[in-house]
């Protein structure tokens, strides 16, 4: 359970599995800051969805591999809700391409995005985090970034990246109650997946054991779980949630 009254962003919360688990962070009772990139009509929908459970929610837009906007971001998270408890890492862009074929802006853009943003946001956190002395950092990796995906170097490279970032925040900051944690989601029915051809879909099932793709709320339950009070033990760890698709 999360204490009444704390006070999560989001980042990539207009849609998919970052609008998840805004609402389901909301339905604990956090109030809530979502952070999105260029959609306003999704982030507002998304906001809307966090309204209806009872809670503050507010939107800034921005993108988090800009020093600039994070820092506008978090300057607008104080100004409203004058604190930052929960820090869920979601932003994230693929430009999938063979790595023969990649092109250097393609390869930078993602690691700005999926792996400097996290940086940047988490240096903005924790200072406020330490003095509390209690936080909740979680970051959206991928199954990708641990066993890797033909076309997809520059995004397992961010994704590995960001599993090396928690483990090393993580000690940095454990005695001073806060946990830094990575989720590594599967496969999991969103707008992207939506658009795959039914053969493509039917060879990523092949590789999941329960033969299905995975739900965006059972990303957010265990998100949810380690942004919560009894999650205070648990730090530095990967959790995959795929379906069995990987098993260490």
């Amino acid at each position: 359970m999360i204490e009444a009254g704390r006070v999560a962003v989001i980042t990539g919360g207009g849609r998919g599995i970052g609008r998840s688990i805004a609402v389901r962070l909301a339905h604990e009772g956090a109030d809530i800051a979502i952070s999105y990139r260029g959609n306003d009509e999704a982030a507002e929908e998304s906001a809307n969805l966090v309204r209806e459970a009872g809670v503050r929610c507010e939107t800034f837009k921005g993108d988090v591999a800009s020093q600039d906007d994070v820092d506008a971001l978090f300057k607008g998270v104080d100004g409203a809700f004058g604190r930052v408890d929960i820090l869920v890492n979601n932003a994230g862009i693929t430009r999938d391409n063979l790595m023969m074929r990649m092109k250097e802006e393609e390869f930078d853009d993602v690691l700005r995005t999926n792996l400097k943003g996290t940086y940047l946001c988490t240096r903005a956190v924790l200072r406020k985090m330490v003095r509390a002395r209690w936080g909740r950092i979680v970051n959206i990796s991928s199954v990708v970034g641990l066993v890797g995906n033909a076309g997809q170097a520059n995004y397992a490279a961010s994704k590995a990246g960001l599993i090396g970032l928690t483990k090393s925040v993580a000690r940095e900051v454990a005695q001073r109650g806060i946990t830094v944690n990575a989720v590594a989601p599967g496969y999991v029915e969103t707008e992207l997946t939506g658009s795959l051809s039914d053969k493509v879909k039917d060879q990523i099932l092949g590789q999941v054991p329960m033969g299905r793709f995975g739900e965006p709320g059972e990303i957010s339950e265990v998100v949810a779980f380690l942004a919560g009070e009894g999650a205070g033990y648990v730090t530095g760890q990967t959790i995959t949630v795929d379906g069995g698709m990987v098993m260490q």
